[in-house]
């Protein structure tokens, strides 16, 4: 990795979006860069929200159907997040290293990455849905809905590759403005779409959850597309050229290396949910609405972790390319007080209005009451949720994956699945056993990672 003085004066039309990160307010650059991640993730999180919201007024079968489609997705998706981990954090030191060719390179890899990757989602995808949907063993209404939700969704992954890899590659060189932007877009089109896909409104068919997917595929496609030209224009850090499109198999090695046990931890944290459906199931689709609902609530906050994590993990990043560990490890500290300040206010916030919350996307008297009580129990977990959800990015930004895979495992498979099997019947809790189990995982893999990364060994990590 060739790297630049870090001595030079910055230019004078240097964007704050594009200033060199390893200097100045460590809190300042944080907030700077977290805060259009933030945004984008919301965005994000609000598209599968409304998604769900406009499914809901189809009925419970649908909001089941889509709600375990959408675990499958997680599952593909984590996929995805590996490789684009693994992507941040060999950009992130080239930048902080100042070396902008070799980012450009491996922007360029990406992205054939992602393209490869979501031709085998679209042709495997479409053949495994209905087998893998029923093995749940839900009603026939939701198994139905469901493969058709994610059938269409993988469909149109080839774009999504695309999109994701192209995103994180201009967020990883510092500059996330522009991603946020291009999925303030994204959003907009999908958003507009989708009522009048979903319900048949106007000249438009009633494609029931059909519509939905439809909707996330049409605009992924076109975010897709803008991505691409950015890249190109160099209008951005990044300036990508069609040479950049060669396959470099050093480069492509190294992503993996660094991404595939994120890319386990991913995957098998979204297996983990899969199990955990499974054993919410037999409760009935009232209990596996009410998980569903829950888990789309919990995206807001995980936007904000999202964000704040990986804006600390892009500076951790180009920090230790510049050979500053304590600027990254007081990014880290900095990230996590600013977390759980707000999981903190949010918990709050749910104790007190759970049902408020829960009646944004049901109107049906039993799943608020039953939605509302999964998520008061959900926020004794949320109080530390904070130390994972950022210290898993930090650690992970310094290309250390492995310690962040091992302890995922743990949590999700030593932890949080045999409890959820146990505690319902055990300890005579029911299905409220199995949201118990979830917050015994999380208070342990708080207290991994604080630990781990007091130790510092993920300083001297090399990629």
């Amino acid at each position: 990795m060739a790297s630049s003085s870090h001595n030079e004066s910055p230019s004078h039309n240097e964007s704050p979006f594009e200033k060199d990160w390893t200097r100045g307010s460590i809190i300042g650059n944080l907030l700077l860069l977290s805060w259009p991640m933030v945004v984008m993730e919301a965005l994000y999180m609000v598209g599968q929200v409304v998604d769900m919201i406009w499914v809901g007024k189809l009925g419970p079968s649908s909001i089941a159907g889509v709600g375990i489609a959408y675990i499958c997705v997680l599952v593909v998706m984590s996929m995805d997040i590996g490789l684009i981990i693994g992507v941040r954090a060999m950009i992130a030191r080239y930048v902080g290293a100042g070396d902008i060719r070799g980012a450009n390179t491996i922007s360029g890899q990406a992205i054939i990455l992602g393209a490869t990757w979501g031709i085998v989602v679209a042709v495997i995808g479409i053949l495994v849905a209905k087998p893998i949907l029923g093995l749940f063993g839900a009603e026939a209404e939701v198994i139905t809905a469901g493969i058709v939700y994610l059938r269409v969704l993988f469909a149109g992954w080839v774009a999504m590759g695309i999109l994701v890899m192209g995103l994180y590659a201009v967020q990883a060189s510092g500059d996330t403005m522009k991603p946020m932007i291009i999925e303030a877009c994204i959003r907009t089109i999908h958003l507009a779409l989708c009522p009048f896909l979903v319900l048949g409104w106007w000249i438009f068919p009633h494609l029931g959850v059909t519509g939905a997917a439809l909707s996330n595929v049409i605009s992924h496609s076109l975010g897709a597309l803008i991505v691409v030209t950015l890249l190109f224009s160099g209008r951005t850090r990044l300036q990508l050229a069609l040479k950049d499109f060669r396959p470099v198999p050093n480069i492509i090695w190294r992503i993996l290396k660094i991404g595939i046990p994120a890319l386990v931890l991913h995957m098998q944290k979204s297996l983990g949910d899969l199990v955990l459906l499974w054993i919410i199931v037999p409760f009935g689709t009232l209990a596996v609405a009410a998980h569903s609902l829950v888990l789309r609530v919990e995206m807001f906050f995980i936007a904000v972790g999202i964000g704040l994590g990986g804006g600390s993990g892009v500076l951790v990043g180009q920090n230790l390319g510049a050979d500053q560990p304590r600027r990254a490890e007081k990014s880290g500290w900095l990230a996590v007080g600013l977390m759980e300040a707000f999981m903190i206010a949010f918990s709050g916030i749910i104790l007190l209005r759970a049902e408020n919350i829960v009646g944004i996307f049901t109107i049906d008297p039993d799943l608020v009451a039953l939605g509302s009580i999964f998520l008061r129990i959900a926020t004794a977990g949320y109080l530390l949720f904070g130390f994972v959800l950022v210290f898993q990015d930090c650690i992970a930004g310094a290309g250390d994956t492995l310690p962040t895979m091992i302890v995922s495992i743990t949590m999700i498979w030593v932890i949080q699945l045999p409890l959820a099997f146990f505690l319902p019947g055990v300890a005579n809790l029911g299905v409220y056993g199995v949201r118990w189990a979830i917050v015994v995982s999380i208070f342990s893999g708080a207290i991994f990672y604080i630990i781990y990364f007091m130790r510092g060994r993920w300083k001297a990590k090399k990629v």
